[in-house]
């Protein structure tokens, strides 16, 4: 049997995207190798409802056993997670965020707020509140000596001139 044939979108498709950024000094770049795939944030996602358990991440995303080994491990391996055993025979860890991983609440909140503004039309499904006083909790950015609000119009790139912004073509 002749193996599949892939077209010439496809071949590039497979051809250009991996897991790295090789030659990219970015950290954008740089967090995307670790954290850039669909079911790893889907998994983090969980770690913050407070899942731990590989049967209950399975179950809660019905993701392949395989699939979700491999992006535990790879957590693990970034130092995102860490395993602690739960039971000894037969031996069961569950998977804990580290400080690291927490650092990452942040980026999902803002992954969260945007799908809820642009692809949630019924709506947002759900709303994430402080457990201390109900409040609504949100990514908000600030700058971190006056207080003042941020957004693309009112910050700048220092230093790495390559993310700068490009002059207008002529």
């Amino acid at each position: 049997m002749e193996p599949a044939r892939r077209g010439p979108r496809t071949a590039t498709i497979f051809g250009v995207l991996g897991r790295t950024y090789e030659g990219q000094d970015c950290s954008i770049a740089r967090t995307l190798e670790v954290v850039g795939e669909r079911w790893t944030l889907l998994v983090l996602r969980e770690c913050f409802l407070g899942t731990a358990r590989f049967d209950d991440f399975q179950r809660r995303l019905g993701i392949a056993r395989n699939v979700l080994q491999a992006r535990l491990a790879r957590l693990v391996e970034e130092g995102i997670l860490e395993r602690h055993p739960y039971q000894d025979r037969p031996r069961r860890c569950e998977y804990l965020l580290t400080p690291q991983g927490r650092d990452l609440l942040p980026v999902l909140l803002t992954l969260l707020e945007w799908g809820d503004r642009h692809r949630a039309p019924d709506g947002p499904p759900a709303a994430v509140a402080h457990r201390g006083c109900g409040g609504p909790v949100g990514a908000v950015l600030r700058c971190e000596c006056c207080g003042s609000g941020v957004d693309d119009r009112t910050m700048e790139v220092v230093g790495a001139p390559e993310l700068r912004p490009l002059a207008p073509s002529a």
